[in-house]
């Protein structure tokens, strides 16, 4: 496939952890890739070195996913740079837990904002901008299911996320565009290992039938499943990928 005949997907937050392994899955899926991140400039730029040096095409582009007019300066660029977007993977997000009564102001309205109103803006501008046929592809968590001590806002901000998903999935209609989510269990990244103990990580690890934490690839595979024609059928639907968890 040519440069010109490839489709498009742009991944946000994807300058490492789970979004750079979807970032390369997808790029040797064959699409041309637009790396999305927030703040970690040299991660993206990693990221995207080491995409070019095997052969694919990919950029990186800075934009805050809770600030609209970034959002549409991401599509503006992607759009420029690679061409209409195919594809959309909404995995920028931020995860901080605490009991419910000890949550700030802050956390919440950031947790909120960064989840919720980040995905809703890429939402938005994709019904405006997607091609239609487009697969669109959110990010909610195991832990709506699972609904763990701590994770009070996260969750209910990822059970929003859920709910944007069924329903824009239906206002599509007749743009044969595809709306779903992907629900991780534990994956063995950086954001999760950190503040961990080796015993809390055993714990975890040990929680899902399969007896192992879940790997960026794994989440990758989903991703690629769900932005492929093999899901051609699934639409409006969230997948729990979690080892069997819940």
């Amino acid at each position: 496939m040519n440069a010109r005949t490839q489709q498009v997907a742009i991944v946000t937050g994807a300058s490492r952890g789970i979004g750079a392994a979807i970032a390369w899955r997808l790029a040797e899926d064959g699409y041309k890739v637009a790396v999305n991140y927030a703040g970690n400039v040299e991660e993206a730029e990693r990221t995207v070195e080491g995409l070019q040096a095997a052969g694919h095409v990919a950029l990186a582009v800075r934009a805050d996913v809770s600030r609209p007019d970034e959002v549409r300066a991401l599509f503006e660029t992607t759009e420029r740079e690679l061409g209409k977007i195919d594809v959309l993977v909404n995995n920028a997000g931020i995860l901080k837990t605490m009991p419910l009564a000890e949550t700030t102001d802050e956390l919440f309205a950031q947790t909120f904002a960064v989840n919720v109103q980040g995905t809703f803006n890429t939402l938005r501008e994709a019904a405006r901008r997607m091609n239609d046929g487009g697969r669109i592809v959110n990010f909610s968590t195991t832990v709506v299911a699972t609904r763990l001590p701590g994770y009070a806002a996260y969750t209910a901000s990822k059970a929003a996320v859920e709910a944007l998903t069924g329903i824009f999935a239906k206002e599509l209609r007749g743009r044969q565009l595809r709306v779903n989510a992907v629900a991780p269990g534990p994956v063995a990244t950086e954001l999760f290992f950190n503040g961990k103990t080796p015993e809390q990580i055993e714990y975890y690890a040990r929680m899902p039938p399969l007896e192992r934490l879940g790997e960026p690839e794994d989440i990758a595979r989903v991703v690629s499943f769900l932005a492929g024609p093999d899901s051609g059928w699934v639409n409006g639907q969230v997948l729990r990928a979690n080892g069997g968890l819940a």
